[in-house]
């Protein structure tokens, strides 16, 4: 199963939520667990995390906080996973330039999963925390709370 850690999961939340106050608002760390319902403490960690990978800046004073380091339509998906959890590979063999794989010289799939790996990050390279930010139209919010797939349920 391929899934995102929490700590991936959360950091876009965060991200999303500082998005949707616009590029130049800043947000307490407290502030943000409140309004996200996350622990205080997880979401320092996080926050200090994405301010060290150039994505947040940490301003100090009385109306400090963290807001954007960039544009949210500058920043991608990939971006931020990468942030926390290190790059992108969805094999041991896609992880690195220097595969640790006994079997690496032999192998007939590492260029599939390469292939693959590059497939899916260039997705979530394609997708912006501007776009992650933006609420979803009346029509695919109705199709999911019945059930449709709202992808492939047309927006009207």
């Amino acid at each position: 199963m391929l899934r995102l850690t929490k700590q991936a999961d959360y950091a876009i939340i965060l991200l999303i939520r500082l998005a949707e106050g616009g590029n130049d608002a800043a947000m307490s760390a407290r502030d943000l667990a409140q309004s996200v319902h996350l622990p205080a403490p997880f979401v320092s960690k996080v926050l200090k995390q994405l301010t060290r990978e150039g994505l947040l800046e940490s301003l100090r004073g009385v109306h400090g906080g963290y807001r954007l380091a960039r544009p949210a339509a500058e920043i991608s998906l990939a971006e931020i996973i990468t942030a926390v959890e290190g790059p992108i590979a969805l094999t041991e063999c896609t992880s690195s330039e220097d595969p640790v794989c006994g079997i690496n010289a032999l192998c007939s799939v590492r260029l599939k999963w390469e292939r693959i790996n590059g497939l899916i990050r260039g997705s979530l390279e394609g997708v912006s925390l501007e776009e992650m930010a933006r609420p979803l139209p009346h029509t695919v919010l109705f199709s999911r709370a019945h059930g449709d797939d709202p992808v492939a349920t047309p927006s009207r």
